[in-house]
């Protein structure tokens, strides 16, 4: 679990409006999000696996047969 040590600005009602992290603080946290992101995406595309896989080669045909076509 990341530590983080936020400081927060407050509005003129008292109310927290913004949070200010250290900068690693930051980094940590956004890595975090791009990891989860990236598991959510292999899971989302886990359910629509279908099992067809094809040749390295003939996808690296279909792959340059689109790039011709636009």
């Amino acid at each position: 679990m990341i530590t983080v040590h936020p400081q927060y600005i407050k509005d003129t009602n008292g109310k927290k409006s913004f949070v200010i992290l250290p900068a690693k603080e930051f980094d940590s946290i956004m890595e975090e999000l791009e990891d989860l992101e990236d598991i959510r995406l292999y899971d989302e595309a886990k359910k629509e696996d279908d099992g067809e896989r094809i040749p390295m080669e003939e996808a690296f045909k279909m792959i340059e047969e689109k790039r011709k076509k636009k």
